[in-house]
């Protein structure tokens, strides 16, 4: 079998052209589908929700930090596609002891975009998947281009207690994108946790409230706006800014729609 690399430097034996894949994390699920390959996904977790005529009817193998390791195992994969941050490092170093393990790491677009042609090359499309890089990357050129944002935004992922993404995350680019300036700056700090009195310190123009992981709702505006009554309190789509797989190629637009709300009175 080939040897490839993936995105933590680590050499992978795969098949060619796979056959039967499991894929540990919802954005690269996704990806698999879009490039044709959803014949070959014989697993996936529970948070693969997309797409989602075929979610209904995949065979679930648990979810992305307490997968099912007997059922991954019965079915028998030629190749397992996970991720260094939303799996975790202890089942994957057993997985990898009787099959291929291929790893993203990913922190930016750059990496999300490096990850799509990886995945393309090791799953046998090479060809849809750099045409699919590239037309991402070519959206994420027009957007900046065009954005017009500059707020300085505080995105929270979680409620109870509140949780935020802060450095060095994919959801750190994705507000740079947007042309906007994460609040959360300070070093080492990628998903502070943060109190009410936190948040008011920060004096953030815009707090967006993210649908995942935590689905905040409408009734979840009041208890932040009355700590920031001259703040913009937004619901916000949480794929669009964590998914890092073929949903970028909806990001761009969806971005642009965003700051330019954010720029109404």
């Amino acid at each position: 079998m080939p040897s490839v690399v993936d995105q933590m430097g680590r050499s992978v034996q795969v098949p060619d052209s796979p056959k039967r894949i499991v894929s540990l994390v919802p954005s690269q699920t996704e990806l698999l589908y879009n490039l044709g390959l959803g014949n070959a996904v014989v697993g996936q977790t529970q948070f693969c929700i997309h797409p989602r005529e075929a979610f209904a009817k995949a065979t679930k193998i648990g979810g992305t930090k307490r997968l099912n390791l007997k059922k991954i195992r019965e079915l028998k994969p030629d190749l397992i596609i996970g991720n260094k941050e939303e799996n975790e490092q202890d089942q994957i170093l057993e997985l990898e002891k009787a099959f291929p393990v291929w790893m993203s790491d990913i922190f930016c677009l750059k990496d999300a975009l490096d990850m799509i042609r990886k995945v393309g090359v090791v799953a046998g499309e090479t060809d849809l998947a750099s045409k699919l890089a590239d037309g991402i990357e070519n959206r994420f050129q027009s957007l900046s281009s065009s954005i017009k944002a500059g707020q300085r935004v505080l995105y929270l992922i979680w409620r109870n207690p509140y949780m935020a993404a802060g450095r060095n995350t994919f959801i750190q680019d994705m507000l740079l994108q947007c042309g906007f300036e994460n609040v959360i700056q300070e070093e080492n700090s990628r998903y502070p946790e943060l109190s009410i009195d936190n948040i008011s310190s920060y004096k953030p123009d815009v707090v967006l409230l993210s649908s995942e992981p935590y689905p905040f709702k409408e009734k979840h505006i009041a208890e932040l706006q009355a700590v920031l009554p001259d703040g913009k309190i937004v619901l916000v789509d949480g794929e669009m800014f964590s998914w890092y797989g073929s949903r970028l190629l909806d990001s761009p637009a969806y971005f642009c729609e965003l700051s330019q709300r954010l720029l109404l009175p």
